[in-house]
């Protein structure tokens, strides 16, 4: 006997053809793949199929694989309060191909396509708003991308002559240093930095 989920990934993919390039059930939640092209066709049959009847959107997170072609994979979580269910929507894109807004299917899809884009640089076309909302609006560059350098670009202070906020680039006063990986848990032989005279105090 098939699984309730299983049952509706296959409904699923009977309904929409080539919007759904594949699907599957894991951790107790259905995941559906598709593409830009077709995004929009299936989240609006996920809010309108009786079997379904996804009507929330609860967020659009980004994620981001730079060893890929197409780096980021924008990821849709729908919830059916009907239903009681969750449905997970994948696609991949890149930092130039535009992703059609969900705006006209979800209202709620503004902030967090806002946020897709102020975090990771992905671009989505037909939101009338798409600027940033978690970093300031001097910020340079995308902070949640992988290769996004740990210290920013700029660093952001209250100039008490200006008697404003100043944004500097970064200036570190040395290199990082290269640090070991041993620690106390690795074996009695390790010794803590500035612990070298209570060894000796132990030893006498």
């Amino acid at each position: 006997m098939k699984h309730t989920l299983e049952k509706l990934g296959e409904h699923i993919e009977s309904a929409n053809g080539k919007a759904l390039l594949s699907w599957e059930v894991a951790h107790g939640e259905l995941t559906l793949r598709t593409d830009r092209e077709h995004v929009l066709k299936l989240l609006t049959f996920l809010r309108d199929n009786p079997k379904l009847l996804c009507k929330s959107l609860m967020d659009i997170a980004g994620v981001d694989y730079p060893e890929r072609s197409e780096r980021f994979e924008v990821v849709y979580h729908l919830l059916s309060y009907k239903q009681n269910l969750r449905v997970r929507v994948k696609l991949s894109t890149d930092d130039k191909a535009a992703v059609p807004s969900a705006l006209g299917v979800f209202s709620s899809a503004g902030w967090y396509e806002r946020e897709a884009w102020d975090m990771y640089g992905i671009y989505f076309a037909g939101n009338p708003d798409l600027r940033r909302i978690l970093t300031d609006y001097g910020f340079v560059g995308h902070p949640l991308r992988k290769d996004f350098p740990l210290t920013g670009h700029v660093e952001v202070r209250y100039d008490e002559e200006q008697k404003r906020v100043v944004y500097e680039p970064v200036k570190l006063p040395q290199e990082f240093r290269d640090f070991g990986d041993m620690s106390p848990w690795d074996g009695p032989d390790y010794v803590l930095p500035g612990d070298e005279k209570a060894t000796k105090d132990k030893a006498a």
